[in-house]
């Protein structure tokens, strides 16, 4: 098969666009013709070595886990899939080998959920990351409950957007911070927004909730993170995605994990149209390097994707 690969640690000119041996297929698993592949900040830092600490690297690794496409083979064990169904998946396993951005992978039916009907492959393939952890940090860190007002960081982003949409459907008033680029899209999306400053982010939070933000939802760090916990009700939670040090503010650091029950969860809100994902730019799965770079450079409002070209 085509597939995306890289030798040894690096940024995208490791990446090499050439044949791979096709994937096997273990009894837990299940083959899937690649239609689409979403990129994600993780991909890049996963490639740069930063994970080698948790994961091991077999390479040569093919990097990404957002996936869609349709399922050519069950494994021996598998009775949710049979062939043709559509279907979506975060496809992330304890090891750095076999990823996304190839014309099949063999995913493990734990990382899986049907597509969404309503969605094409490419919307659907930029859903399962950002979104579950959306979903998971809302539901299972945050527990946010209806009528609490939630403070979602890089709100216009690919998981700010998704968190956004999740905590309006559950009944919370939401405050969307990001640079001055999103405060458009966070008003489509229903949240009140705020911008990125130093010397007023504070000040302005307190001006929309003067008793304080009852969960907010972390996903950049860094000096915001301090000043998150300063706009914290009394019984505020905090969690955060990005940096480690939201221990020490009384928070939870959260690592999103493959869940299909989950996954379904979010397909189900798609379909009802609750919620909806935007695609920014696509890239064919040859130039997956340059897919990587537009993603780094930001200011897209939305998810790139690399998509994978069949013969009718």
């Amino acid at each position: 098969m085509k597939a995306i690969s890289y030798s040894r640690y690096g940024g995208p000119e490791v990446l090499e666009y050439g044949e791979r041996p096709d994937p096997k297929v273990g009894p837990d698993d299940v083959l899937i013709k690649v239609r689409a592949a979403a990129v994600n900040p993780v991909d890049r830092k996963a490639q740069a070595g930063y994970l080698d600490g948790m994961m091991d690297a077999v390479f040569p690794v093919i990097p990404g886990w957002d996936v869609s496409g349709v399922v050519v083979q069950p494994g021996i064990s598998v009775t949710e899939f049979t062939v043709g169904d559509e279907v979506m998946g975060y496809v992330r396993e304890d090891f750095l080998s076999r990823g996304t951005f190839a014309e099949y992978v063999a995913a493990p039916v734990r990382t899986l959920a049907r597509k969404p009907r309503t969605m094409g492959f490419e919307e659907s393939a930029a859903l399962p990351l950002a979104g579950l952890t959306a979903y998971q940090v809302l539901h299972q860190a945050l527990a946010v409950r209806s009528g609490e007002t939630v403070l979602v960081h890089a709100a216009a982003g690919g998981v700010g957007s998704m968190a956004v949409q999740i905590a309006r459907h559950h009944g919370c008033r939401v405050i969307g911070a990001a640079r001055e680029p999103g405060q458009d899209r966070i008003k489509e999306l229903g949240a009140e927004p705020v911008v990125y400053d130093e010397h007023t982010f504070a000040a302005q939070i307190r001006a929309l909730a003067p008793e304080g933000v009852d969960a907010a939802f972390d996903t950049i760090g860094g000096p915001f993170l301090k000043m998150t916990a300063d706009v914290l009700a009394p019984e505020g939670r905090l969690a955060s995605v990005a940096d480690g040090e939201v221990i020490s503010l009384g928070g939870r650091y959260f690592w999103v994990r493959p869940d299909s029950q989950d996954l379904a969860a979010l397909a189900g809100l798609a379909e009802d149209g609750v919620l909806s994902v935007r695609v920014a730019r696509t890239f064919p799965l040859e130039q997956a390097a340059d897919a990587q770079r537009a993603n780094a450079e930001g200011g897209l409002n939305g998810k790139v994707v690399v998509t994978v070209e069949w013969p009718e």
